[in-house]
Formats: C-alpha cells, sequence, structure tokens
C-alpha cells in the first residue's frame, strides 16, 4: 500500500510508453524537482483524472445512510452467538458511517457498550454510554442503558456514583413510567441486586480507575543529547563526503541503552487489505476488521472503540481528543480525499501530510525554501532567494551571530548547529532524484499532480484552518495558496524521500497469553512514518541496535555493546543471518542506492561459495569456514582443524534447545534469567557457527526483544542487569588476568556462565 494501487501504475506505465522519445528525454533529465513537477502535470490530462476517479470510488470512504442498520444488524448476531469482540467491530463499523446526532449512532455506541461490558472493558463502556446519550438515544431505552452504567462503575469500585445513578434512574422512572409490568418487575429485581452491591463496595475503600501502563511513554532518555533532540548525550553526529551524515558513541555504550527515541514528525496507518468496490451488500458493505478498523488513524494506539470523523467513514480515532488533533492538523484536508489517498498510496498521503504540517512551523521560511526549488519562475515571491541561498542561510549553512561567521555544514542543522526533529530535518532528508528510475519519478509527479488537482477543487480555502496562530495566517496565506504549485514540489520531493528515507512501524500481534510480558507474537507493519533522527542511522547487515516502536514513538536501543567512537548502526531490513550476502546487496541496491561493505558483507565476499546458511560451521580455533562432508576440515590453509558433521549438529541441537528455554522464560516474564541464558547461547554460538547462521540472527531478536522489554517494564533507560554487568565489565577490563582470559581460548564455554568477551 505504500505505493498507488496496481490499476495506476499499470495505467502510467502505458502512458509512458506511448510519450514521444524527446518528451521522455525531457522528463528523465531533468535538472531540478520544479522542471520534473511541471514538465509531468502538463501532460496530466483530464482523462487520466477520470480514470483516477473511477478507482478512487472504489473506496466506501463516505458516510452511506443504509450501512448503520446493515452492520447494527450483523453485530446483534455475533452478540446472540457471544463473539463480542466480531460484535464490536461490526457495531463500530455502523458508528462510522452514522451520522452525528442521529439515531443510528446512538443506537450503535449504546450496542457497542453492551458488546464492550461484557468484554471487561467497563472504562470504555462507560464513555460509549456517554456518547449514545450525547448523540439522543431514545428515551424509552435509557433504563436498560443507565444500569449498564451502574453495573459498570459499582464493579470498577465506583459506588457513590453508581448509587446517584440508581436515584436518577428511579426518580425519571417514577416521573415518567414507561416500562411494561413486566419490564418493570425485572428491573426492579435489578435494581436490588446493584443496591446490594453499592452497599458491599460502600463499605470498602473506594478506588479511582486503574490508570492504562506507561511505562514505556514515561521512560526518557537519562541525559539528553544538546545537539540532537531526542537522543542520548552517548551519541554525536557527524557527517563525511561519502556515507553523508552518521551517529557515533561518544562513551562506551552497554546493551540495552536507551539511544533514541523519537515520535514520529509524520505517520500513516497502513490501511490493511481494503476490499474491492462492487455492486451489492455483501461486498459494499465489508465486515472484515483490518487494520483501518483497529488502529487510531492519528497515534495508532490499538482501540476497540474508536471515535470516527464526522465527515467520513474511514478515519477513526482513539479519543475525541486525538480526532480533534488530526483535524487540526490535516485530516480537514484530508477529509474528502480518502478515496483518492487510498488509491495513491501511503507514500503519496505522508507527502500531503508532511507539507501541512509544516504549516505550523516558521511559515515564511518553509515558503521560502519551497519557492527555491521553483527557480526562474514568476510564481515565487519577489524577495525569495533560490534554493542554494536558502538552504545556506536558513539551514545553517553559513550566517551572522553577533558579528561573527557560523559555520553549520550538517543538513538539517538549524543555525546554532542542532539537528531536531522538525520539518527542517524532514526537508533536508535526500530524494536521490538521480537514482529513481524515470518511470517512478513519472508515476509519482503525475500522481501528486494529480493530488494537487483535486486540492484544488474542493477548495484552497481550506488550507488555511488550523494554523497556530493569526499571524502565520497571514504570512502563510497570501503566498501558500495561490500557487499550490510550490506544494506540489515539496510534496514531490517527500515521495522521493521516501523510498529510502521511510520507516515502517511494526507492531506485535499476540498469540499467546495476554498475562505475559513476551508472547509467542508476529511482527506485522501498522504505518510508515518519517523519524528525522533514526533516518540518520546507517545501514549494517550486523546491526549494533535495535529498534521498537509504541504508538508513534520509535525506540533505538542498543543490542550489544558499543565502544567509544564507534559507529551506531541499525538493519534497513537486509540481514546477514536471513540474506546471502548476493541477495543483500541486490536488495539495498535497488532501494536504498548503495553498495553495502559492512564487515559481514565484506567478510563473505571473500568466502567461497557456502551451502545453506543453516548449515554455516566454523572452527573453534580459527573461525574460520568448515567444508567437507561427514568430516567437516577448516578452509585455512594454516588450521589442521576438523570435526564430524554429526558432532556439529548435536551442538546444534543443543543450543537450539537452550534458545527454546530462554523463550520459555521470556514468555513468562523471566526477562534477566532469560537474558542471562541468551548471553550464554550467544557465546556458545560464536564459538561453532558463523554469523550469518540462522540461529545466531535469531539470538540477537531474542536479546533484543527482551532489553526492549526489560527496559519497558522497568520504566529506566539502564535496567538493573545492565548495571551489574557494567561494574563487572569494567572491573574485568581493567584487570590484567581477566583481560587475558577472555580474549583467550581458555574463557569458558558454558551456557551458564551468561557471559563472554563478545557480549559486552
Amino acid at each position: 500500500m505504500d505505493l498507488p494501487v496496481d490499476e495506476w501504475k499499470s495505467y502510467i506505465l502505458q502512458k509512458w510508453s506511448l510519450l514521444p522519445k524527446s518528451i521522455q528525454v525531457t522528463i528523465s533529465t531533468a535538472e531540478t524537482l520544479s522542471d520534473l513537477f511541471l514538465h509531468s502535470s502538463s501532460l496530466l490530462q483530464p482523462e487520466d483524472e477520470m480514470f483516477l476517479k473511477r478507482l478512487s470510488k472504489g473506496y466506501l470512504v463516505g458516510k452511506d445512510p443504509n450501512a448503520p442498520l446493515f452492520y447494527r444488524e450483523e453485530g446483534n448476531k455475533k452478540f446472540q452467538k457471544k463473539d463480542y469482540m466480531g460484535a464490536t467491530v461490526l457495531y463500530s463499523k455502523g458508528v462510522s458511517h452514522s451520522r452525528p446526532n442521529s439515531e443510528d449512532i446512538s443506537l450503535c455506541y449504546a450496542n457497542r457498550s453492551a458488546a464492550l461490558f461484557h468484554l471487561g472493558q467497563y472504562e470504555t463502556c462507560l464513555k460509549d454510554i456517554v456518547r449514545a446519550q450525547t448523540h439522543g438515544y431514545p428515551e424509552g431505552l435509557q433504563p436498560k442503558l443507565l444500569l449498564r452504567k451502574a453495573e459498570c462503575l459499582v464493579t470498577l469500585g465506583r459506588p457513590h456514583e453508581a448509587s446517584q445513578t440508581i436515584s436518577d434512574l428511579e426518580s425519571n422512572f417514577a416521573a415518567e413510567p414507561t416500562l411494561a409490568a413486566s419490564q418493570f418487575q425485572i428491573l426492579q429485581r435489578t435494581l436490588c441486586r446493584l443496591k446490594v452491591k453499592v452497599q458491599e463496595k460502600g463499605n470498602l475503600t473506594e478506588t479511582s480507575p486503574a490508570a492504562l501502563t506507561k511505562a514505556f511513554e514515561d521512560m526518557d532518555l537519562r541525559e539528553e543529547n544538546e545537539q540532537i533532540s531526542n537522543t542520548s548525550s552517548s551519541v554525536s553526529l557527524c557527517t563525511d563526503p561519502l556515507k553523508g551524515r552518521y551517529l557515533v558513541a561518544t562513551k562506551d555504550i552497554l546493551p540495552g541503552e536507551l539511544l533514541v527515541k523519537e515520535d514520529a514528525f509524520v505517520s500513516v496507518l497502513n490501511p490493511g487489505e481494503m476490499p474491492p468496490w462492487h455492486h451489492g451488500l455483501e461486498s459494499k458493505w465489508d465486515t472484515r476488521a483490518t487494520n483501518a478498523d483497529l488502529y487510531c488513524h492519528r497515534c495508532l494506539k490499538h482501540t476497540l472503540a474508536p471515535v470516527p470523523c464526522d465527515g467520513c467513514s474511514y478515519a477513526k480515532y482513539c479519543s475525541q481528543e486525538c480526532l480533534q488533533q488530526a483535524w487540526d492538523l490535516y485530516h480537514s484536508i484530508e477529509c474528502s480525499l480518502g478515496g483518492l489517498l487510498l488509491t495513491l498510496g501511503v507514500f503519496c498521503h505522508i507527502a500531503l501530510r508532511s507539507t501541512l504540517l509544516a504549516r505550523f512551523e516558521e511559515a515564511g521560511k518553509v515558503i521560502n525554501k519551497l519557492c527555491g526549488e521553483i527557480t526562474n519562475r514568476d510564481i515565487c515571491l519577489p524577495e525569495s532567494k533560490n534554493l542554494t541561498q536558502i538552504l545556506s542561510y536558513d539551514l545553517g549553512g553559513e550566517s551572522k551571530k553577533k558579528g561573527k561567521t557560523v559555520e553549520t555544514p550538517i543538513p538539517g542543522c538549524d543555525i546554532n548547529g542542532k539537528y531536531e526533529n522538525n520539518y527542517n530535518a524532514v526537508f533536508s532528508l535526500l530524494p536521490h532524484t538521480g537514482n529513481h528510475s524515470p518511470v517512478y519519478k513519472f508515476l509519482c509527479a503525475l500522481s501528486v499532480s494529480a493530488l494537487c488537482r483535486q486540492l484544488e477543487a474542493v477548495s484552497l480555502q481550506a488550507f488555511t484552518t488550523g494554523l497556530k496562530s493569526s499571524k502565520l495566517k497571514a504570512a502563510a496565506a497570501p503566498m501558500l495558496y495561490p500557487e499550490l504549485n510550490i506544494w506540489g514540489v515539496a510534496m514531490l520531493r517527500h515521495m522521493l524521500q521516501l523510498q529510502c528515507n521511510a520507516q515502517a512501524i511494526t507492531t506485535i500481534q499476540q498469540t499467546g497469553s495476554e498475562e505475559s510480558l513476551i508472547t509467542d507474537s508476529r511482527q506485522v507493519c501498522l504505518a510508515t512514518g518519517l523519524f528525522p533522527v533514526v533516518s540518520l542511522l546507517n545501514h549494517s547487515c550486523s546491526p549494533n541496535t535495535s529498534v521498537s516502536f509504541i504508538s508513534t514513538v520509535a525506540t533505538v536501543r542498543a543490542s550489544q555493546q558499543i565502544r567509544k567512537g564507534q559507529e551506531i548502526l541499525h538493519c534497513y531490513g537486509p540481514h546477514e543471518s536471513r540474506m546471502g550476502v548476493a541477495e543483500r546487496l541486490q536488495k539495498l541496491r535497488s532501494q536504498y542506492f548503495f553498495d553495502c561493505n559492512c564487515p559481514p558483507c565484506e567478510r563473505e565476499k571473500q568466502r567461497p561459495s557456502q551451502g545453506p546458511r543453516w548449515e554455516a560451521f566454523c572452527c573453534h580455533r580459527c573461525g574460520a569456514l568448515l567444508q567437507g562432508g561427514d568430516v567437516l576440515s577448516c578452509g585455512s590453509t594454516s588450521c589442521m582443524e576438523s570435526v564430524s558433521r554429526d558432532h556439529l549438529v548435536s551442538q546444534l541441537q543443543d543450543l537450539q534447545q537452550q534458545v527454546g528455554m530462554a523463550r520459555k522464560l521470556l514468555r513468562n516474564g523471566e526477562l534477566e534469567r532469560a537474558i542471562q541464558l541468551l548471553l550464554g547461547c550467544q557465546h556458545d554460538a560464536e564459538s561453532f557457527l558463523l554469523a550469518e547462521h540462522s540461529v545466531v540472527g535469531e539470538i540477537e531478536d531474542d536479546l533484543a526483544q527482551a532489553y526492549a522489554a526489560l527496559g519497558k517494564g522497568t520504566g529506566r533507560s539502564q535496567p538493573p542487569i545492565y548495571r551489574r554487568v557494567s561494574e563487572w565489565w569494567r572491573f574485568a577490563t581493567g584487570h590484567p588476568v581477566l583481560r587475558w582470559a577472555m580474549n583467550s581460548s581458555n574463557w569458558p564455554k558454558s551456557s551458564s556462565m551468561g557471559l563472554s568477551a563478545n557480549s559486552y
């Protein structure tokens, strides 16, 4: 879903193939993004827009007045079968298609509150009860809603509120008795039962509602970096003519140490598999649950009871607060474009949202930057500079400060040399225009052009909504909206940036017990985002960090010891334990436009062709690849070691059993014991397995997961085990005998030790 739908891609490919050669050359050799955008947009014809419009209509994103009844009835069927989770999803779909302050939406909210009650989601149930009442829930049905509210309050240990709700119910019924005799008797029995519960609860100390665990969100960097926002003081930003910007350690870093905690500058939810549109209820009103139904479209939190946008049926949020923030920041523009944005893909959506978010920063500088992209045109401000001048001034290349020239050569930094999570940093990410294929650039440019045409059609006036102050609004309005081409160039730049700079925001879908910190699980891509600081990390096929996500926040932790002066490295996907060197190089070259020369790649390039990675055994003496059949011999001419394959296979099976035991400890929440066992497994693996062996990668993954869970569970940036190991490590490396032992073949290989020279 990152790129446009296949039908639009095929259409553009055919259009490109029919263009005269001279026009293809003009677009292929365009020197600036503005030239690329303007040449391409001039080729967008009305028939192209009509085709795209037909594709966009395939997504049911508007309010359908007939849908709420359908989803409510389908939800009732699930409810009767006691499938309360399935019923909740269907009632939520009914809510999304309902108009505000209608009977439809009040009934869907009330029904969803009943399903949530049976799921034990009492706080959320109470919120839905309030929503149902706010939207005009019928008076005749109020008693059962109030009874449910009282049940929730009693269960939550709030007897005073429950007692008040019961009193209100009795008063209302006494004033306007509307129930039949049989219903009245049921009501009376229920009220008596609740009163007894309230009295029992009243004798206990009343407790406040349990707050959601926020250990991860509350966990901060121990000492924040003054040069790079959202980053530990343990790292520093450097630049190199060949590899660009990168991060290095300013001191020794221990495994598990928190290095970066950054909220995405922009993110867009991956909608999941969206159903095709056809005539007929079954396919038109889809009953499946996708990411778009289960996660907040702003903060990406999982939610059973989403609050929908009032204007469309697609956008849903975890709360009214998230809904309002999204509306103010960008959704007021996106709301009427839902089908088009789903057709054009997540990259195009992020490109639009990035430019919308830019309105909330220093508007004048943003406009000047964008105008600078469109050189030698009359559509820029008279006082605007070209891009080179603007970048050198606004991005800190050279400016006057206190009578001195301040040099800030690193792109994305301000005039004080600080790199922050803002539009300035996003704008500085490289679009790699010269590396993309001509047809890919044409696809992006035409997609952005079509989006700009639609923005112009729906109303440029909407762009001014949500600016933080009248001063910014006044500054932006006269130069932003009459010339949408400026923003088209910006969106094209962002769309081209994303192939190399987009970060997949992943989440773990649990398949085991919810009580365990670590359960059997699988990782899925939830959204795509831009993280300016995380983007500074260069790639390694054997990285020294792990990245994890909670909502839109990315955390980068050390997955092994990182020495002072070493580069902080991240894996872009191709990992040595899961992919051979040829495949890794090809993937990195095609997507990221560089030839990887990390140590694992250089090492594997020198080796002869190997068998499967799961048989990558190495010599325990010199580390060279073992070769042969039943008896394996060291590939090094200076080493005469040989060993039985059966012996190594048996050793591997023992290791896999140890890893299995560690995973069981992880699932049971015994994190420190699991880490100690995994560290021992890692040391044992190094004695007879090559680094690219799949089991080595599995151990690294389990360790990274354990580090993240341990930090999350304690709410501290450095869990106790790391501090104890830190003290041991500093003592050992300062002791000549222990230092000799760690670097010699006498170092113990027993898994019970749990520590190794290469682990820390």
